[in-house]
């Protein structure tokens, strides 16, 4: 799936939020300030972001937005950068049942 198909199957106001989510809270996953960060950081090379930290961060995600994530289809593709991060978790939410 393109990066703009993946953004029109995803509600943009969830995909907002979790964007917002990923600002505030990738400085506590990282333990250090971080600028302003764009959203074609790669979150490995240029963040440092490790794969338990991603982990951490998907759980804090979780926690913060009230949301559950479906990890089991994510790729390191869904990890390159921050957009694409966002991309993946608006997209697979799992319903409350």
């Amino acid at each position: 799936m393109s990066e703009a198909a993946a953004q029109t199957a995803t509600d943009p106001e969830l995909r907002e939020r979790v964007l917002h989510g990923i600002g505030e809270l990738l400085p506590r996953v990282l333990k250090r300030e971080l600028p302003e960060i764009p959203q074609d950081a790669c979150l490995f090379d240029d963040l440092g972001l490790t794969s338990a930290g991603t982990i951490e961060l998907i759980l804090e995600l979780e926690e913060s937005l009230d949301i559950q994530v479906d990890v089991e289809q994510i790729t390191e593709d869904d990890l390159r950068s921050v957009a694409r991060l966002a991309d993946y978790v608006a997209g697979h939410v799992i319903p409350e049942d």
